[in-house]
């Protein structure tokens, strides 16, 4: 590819930017579209003005401080939106190292003669046009150290900044009934007394000083028809001693009496509560085999996109195109635009697909659900935008294929930097034109409408949507990954990965400020995976570049790297110890702070009286809800007798469960 073809690609993109961008300005304004885009107030505008595309919503993004999008969001959101401004920090050092010292560096690599730069190929840009020995590698060296210890300094620093603001959100959070609540599973059954009073029994023997009450999980047809299920809430009288439960093996039999922290009420995904605690292994063994035979499906979109990157196997191919193929446009559009456009269309299908696989998978929270979604995901972008795309590529190419796990970086570094220029239009077309549909939200646009002109419905009401981490926070952690692995071995990308990353921090503010709604929260779970998949993308580049430090002979250079990768990894052991496990607990030393100050303010009893009805089911609630012809007094024939008014009562015992 030349990069006229690239140049075609970021046109393209720019012009898609610019019309969604725009269209957005002035679809926000329209009042028939508030409900679509959420806006906090209803803002006057003129007829003229409603229809001139402005630019208020990214002053009001920028000055958004974190305070705000905490408060707005949750702690997901501003988690979210710190893994962006890292990006942005650590990638404008790249940029800048790169760009100065590299890209010079590469394009006088060999003594050749030049074509002007607009005819020149890209290869000309990249790591492979450094001779063989090239003194000229000793700064691609020089940048990947910079590079490592730029990012682990910033991630030091958000790790301690973010587990700081977790602590200041916990403390400043009214309570919260999942606090005090554990969820039970595989309650052993009992031929003399029901799972309630099983629980009633060994909670009150063996948590006797800190145990409440319990609330049991049912499974209900109707309301008259009420099946308990080894399943229930319990209730402690302190955060601490809940804590404590959830972390402590009840019984000698670990497959029974199983305890964890309950998530909150409005998290609990019902639908998978009463799933057998045995089934859970077998569950996820089916995802991860419905995981991996998706990845192997998926190789033949890939290959056919690495197809359209080799002009010239295409010719072979599909000789009858070699007309069309020959025209300039229509190669720069063929091999600058429409494979990465075709790979993301096909990667749209994804997140839907393993969000399935999750549900499968057994979560109890939807949170839960998302954050598993969101890793699955992750892996499979990472592998195969990434890994299947430079196999595929290499094959077509006739390059080696990764004979042993010894040969990977070696492989990796003939493969990566040809893919390079493939990659830096995935991020165009996948990164810059979906936030200008991310801005835009197409399919609520598109409800609204419809509801509003074609049903004729005034008052339209469109169902809240929370944020998409499972489908953001894997794109952007893949852009991360990119940048990382191919920054000096093709710094041209650098700078178009920034220009995502700043569009992305400004979009994705106002969405959470004006479009999304917080309907449950994991906590800031999202950040451990942050961590953990910048470390990979860190030493995934430093093997790299040894494998191309080796191939070009540069021993200097491949030696100095071997230190690199070794302080990245104790990095890393640190990380773990000093900041993740705070994502993975609470410390008691909150708990029992948070405790004795409600206990001093007298709020505990306010406390125990809101988790009675804390954890209702759903469904109990609507279907014992009376319909309005239910209300009216009875007649003489419709009378209760007193066996139906004590059958009433014991199911409302039996909903609330509080002994």
């Amino acid at each position: 590819m030349d990069i006229v073809a690239l140049f075609t690609s970021v046109e393209i993109n720019i012009v898609v930017c610019a019309v969604l961008f725009s269209l957005y300005s002035i679809l926000r304004k329209q009042p028939s579209n508030v409900n679509v885009y959420f806006g906090r107030r209803l803002e006057s505008h003129g007829l003229l003005e409603r229809f001139i595309p402005s630019s208020g919503w990214i002053l009001k993004a920028w000055e958004t401080s974190d305070k705000e999008i905490l408060d707005t969001g949750s702690l997901d959101a501003l988690v979210f939106v710190r893994i962006l401004v890292f990006s942005i920090r650590v990638f404008s050092i790249a940029a800048v190292i790169c760009n100065v010292l590299l890209l010079p560096a590469n394009y006088y690599g060999k003594k050749r003669v030049h074509r002007i730069i607009p005819l020149e190929s890209l290869d000309v840009f990249t790591i492979e046009n450094v001779k063989t020995g090239s003194i000229l590698l000793w700064a691609h060296c020089f940048a990947l150290y910079t590079i490592t210890i730029a990012a682990c300094t910033l991630l030091y620093f958000e790790h301690k900044s973010i587990t700081n603001l977790k602590g200041l959100h916990i403390n400043g959070s009214p309570p919260r009934p999942s606090d005090f609540t554990i969820l039970v599973r595989s309650i052993p059954r009992s031929a003399d007394e029901s799972y309630s009073d099983t629980v009633n029994k060994f909670f009150s023997y063996y948590h006797a000083s800190t145990y409440l009450s319990h609330q049991m999980i049912f499974k209900s047809e109707n309301v008259q028809k009420l099946k308990e299920l080894p399943a229930a809430f319990v209730f402690f009288k302190s955060r601490y001693a809940a804590l404590l439960a959830s972390h402590t093996l009840q019984t000698s039999n670990p497959m029974l009496w199983v305890t964890e922290l309950a998530p909150e009420p409005r998290d609990v995904h019902w639908s998978n509560i009463g799933i057998k605690y045995r089934q859970i292994w077998i569950r996820r063994m089916g995802t991860f085999a419905g995981s991996t035979a998706f990845m192997i499906v998926f190789l033949f979109p890939v290959t056919f996109v690495q197809g359209l990157t080799q002009l010239d196997k295409l010719h072979k191919m599909f000789p009858f195109l070699t007309g069309i193929l020959k025209k300039k446009y229509v190669i720069q559009l063929v091999t600058g635009y429409l494979p990465s456009v075709i790979l993301y269309i096909f990667m749209r299908a994804v997140p839907p697909i393993m969000s399935l696989l999750s549900k499968v998978e057994g979560s109890i929270s939807r949170s839960g659900r998302k954050k598993n979604t969101c890793r699955k995901v992750l892996l499979f972008t990472v592998w195969n935008v990434f890994f299947v795309n430079v196999l595929v590529g290499s094959l077509i190419s006739h390059l080696s294929v990764f004979s042993s796990i010894r040969d990977m970086a070696g492989q990796l570094a003939k493969a990566v930097p040809s893919q390079t220029t493939f990659f830096t239009t995935y991020i165009l077309s996948s990164g810059w034109a979906s936030l200008g549909f991310e801005l835009v939200q197409i399919f609520p646009l598109l409800e609204n409408l419809f509801q509003r002109f074609l049903l004729r419905v005034k008052d339209v009401t469109l169902d809240g949507i929370s944020f998409p981490y499972h489908t953001e926070v894997p794109r952007v952690l893949l852009f991360g990954f990119l940048g990382f692995t191919c920054s000096i071995l093709a710094p041209l990308m650098l700078p178009f990965l920034l220009i995502y990353f700043f569009l992305a921090y400004l979009v994705y503010r106002n969405q959470i400020l004006n479009v999304y709604i917080t309907k449950y929260d994991s906590g800031g779970q999202y950040w451990p995976i942050a961590h953990n998949t910048t470390v990979f993308s860190l030493l995934v580049a430093q093997l790299i570049a040894l494998g191309v430090f080796g191939i070009k002979h540069s021993i200097v250079a491949f030696g100095f790297t071997i230190p690199l990768i070794i302080i990245t990894l104790l990095f890393h052991q640190y990380c773990k110890h000093r900041f993740l496990p705070v994502f993975k607990s609470y410390s008691a030393q909150i708990l029992v702070d948070l405790d004795r100050k409600d206990q001093d303010s007298g709020k505990m009893e306010e406390i125990y009286e809101q988790l009675r009805s804390a954890y209702i089911q759903p469904t109990l609630v609507s279907q014992a809800a009376p319909s309005p012809s239910e209300q009216a007094a009875p007649s003489s024939s419709e009378s209760t007798s007193p066996q139906d008014d004590r059958h009433s009562s014991e199911i409302s015992k039996d909903v609330i469960s509080v002994v």
